[in-house]
């Protein structure tokens, strides 16, 4: 048994408020669910101003919200700018009073709806598009460098490479689909992002550093492999609004998926067992993968993925303040992130067979003095899982660590 008082540190704007007391706190990070792409992360919290110390804070400020680990170490949970800002008087007393300053925070990923771009790339893999784009709105340019910044005043440990980066982070590069060529035309930074990550069959997301990055179609499986799953009991997690939930709404038995130049060209996959149990489910995915043999894996791909009802966790919540929770599955838990895959043992028998093997897609960290928990969305890990290409596979492996007995064709994961 470990106890655990939550110790946090908030920097807005380059300024730590440390004697300030963090009442309330939301953060919601990551997606709903898997097939959607991720949407801007949202925080709402609530300090507690007692010693009437100037506040200096203003819109669009950058805002930083840690979390101290078992290891005495801060931990980054969220990262974004302010867009509401509000002080009103809290409590007063005989001879004093206190201010309760309201903040809201989104994370980088608002940026890329109010930033437009004619989108112009050449034929090239996912990744390496995205990272056209994305780098265009998030490294500054010789003219957009502060007027008044001396070489004297900058970060000496600066690289070239990332001088001037406003918010771009890890992008897999060159990626695993080649995408078709796209002419001039103007768009919102995001719309064009997300269908080049869909393409791909990859997805974009924030960082708990405010950053924005984008994991391609192996990325899940490559990770898993490398380092597997963090392994969690759900004797530990609150029992109240513990659920799983499969729909026929998520269903899709027959798929048409576009694809080439301006997306002018179609494949189709369907599954007629599924079709002759749940009738005709159809869906349309539009892309601009460049090949018909990639268009064509993407399609059954998806039928693969959704011909049959599955079981997704909608939610699942840890106290981090419960005493029964182990520092190491406490710290796995503050530093989550989406891709995280996630073992959870110990479920009800009627909940997936006890046992659950998921990817993290979203969550919700909720905070109150002294109290803090986190509710994650999880999706089933068949969902994610693309094969590995022979430069994925780590360098250290060797044959004999193998499985004698896996079959050429179910494949996908060496390790």
């Amino acid at each position: 048994m470990t106890v655990f008082n939550p110790i946090w540190r908030v920097t807005i704007g380059g300024v730590q408020y440390q004697t300030a007391i963090l009442a309330n706190l939301t953060i919601t990070s990551g997606r709903t669910n898997i097939y959607e792409q991720a949407q801007a992360g949202y925080a709402k919290l609530e300090l507690i101003n007692l010693d009437q110390s100037n506040v200096l804070i203003a819109i669009n400020n950058s805002l930083t919200i840690e979390l101290q680990d078992s290891t005495a170490t801060f931990v980054p949970i969220f990262g974004g700018s302010v867009v509401d800002v509000g002080i009103a008087v809290a409590e007063v007393g005989s001879i004093d009073y206190a201010q309760r300053i309201s903040i809201i925070a989104l994370g980088a990923l608002a940026r890329l709806p109010k930033s437009l771009t004619d989108g112009v790339l050449s034929q090239d893999f996912d990744g390496d598009q995205i990272y056209t784009i994305l780098s265009q709105v998030l490294f500054n340019s010789w003219q957009e460098v502060p007027q008044a910044l001396t070489w004297a005043t900058y970060d000496p440990t600066e690289q070239w490479q990332n001088a001037e980066n406003t918010g771009l982070g890890e992008i897999d590069q060159p990626g695993n689909y080649e995408l078709a060529a796209r002419s001039s035309s103007r768009t919102d930074v995001y719309s064009l992002v997300s269908a080049l990550a869909t393409s791909g069959l990859g997805y974009i997301y924030e960082d708990a550093n405010g950053q924005i990055g984008y994991a391609d179609s192996t990325h899940r499986t490559n990770y898993l492999a490398l380092y597997g799953y963090v392994e969690l009991t759900a004797n530990h997690a609150l029992a109240s609004g513990l659920s799983i939930q499969s729909r026929t709404g998520d269903v899709r038995n027959t798929i048409t998926l576009k694809y080439g130049t301006n997306s002018s060209q179609e494949v189709d996959a369907v599954d007629s067992t599924s079709v002759g149990l749940y009738g005709q489910l159809a869906q349309i995915f539009t892309t601009t993968v460049k090949h018909q043999a990639d268009a064509q894996d993407q399609a059954d791909f998806y039928l693969e993925l959704r011909a049959y009802p599955r079981f997704n966790f909608n939610n699942i919540t840890y106290e981090l303040t419960n005493p029964e929770l182990d520092d190491a599955d406490r710290d796995d838990l503050i530093n989550v992130f989406m891709g995280m895959p996630v073992e959870i043992s110990d479920l009800p028998l009627n909940m997936n067979s006890g046992d659950y093997l998921g990817f993290v897609e979203g969550w919700t960290f909720s905070a109150k003095y002294n109290q803090i928990s986190i509710s994650m969305i999880l999706s089933p890990i068949s969902f994610s899982l693309q094969a590995m290409r022979w430069n994925d596979v780590p360098m250290t492996e060797q044959w004999s660590t193998v499985n004698p007995t896996l079959d050429w064709i179910n494949a996908t994961i060496v390790a």
